[in-house]
């Protein structure tokens, strides 16, 4: 049993590319609005991300749901956006959706 936790890029015009590096299991967040400053996250022990497939989304997957939620929170955290109004300025990385791996033997 496993848990994963679906993470999506939102912007409206600097989009965020999202580096996956497996060597170090952090993930490097760049051109978030604009910005040539490279926001650099750790992940926690077990916990690998990947991308979906889909635009901008990539999943968070792990063993240990404490460890796989503080990295998602980790990467949701990174982006914040601090001076602008939240309800109209919409950047950022977000949680979309986390659920259970059920492997079948």
């Amino acid at each position: 049993q496993g848990y994963k936790y679906k993470m999506k890029s939102g912007y409206a015009h600097f989009p965020i590319n999202i580096n996956i590096i497996n060597d170090n299991p952090h993930v490097e967040v760049h051109n978030f609005l604009g910005e040539k400053f490279v926001r650099r996250v750790n992940l926690l022990p077990g916990v690998t991300c990947k991308p979906t497939g889909n635009k901008d989304e990539n999943m968070l997957e792990g063993n240990d749901v404490e460890y796989v939620s503080r990295s998602a929170a980790l990467i949701q955290q990174s982006t914040t956006v601090k001076i602008k109004d939240i309800r109209n300025f919409l950047y950022g990385v977000s949680v979309m959706t986390n659920g259970v791996i059920l492997h079948r033997c």
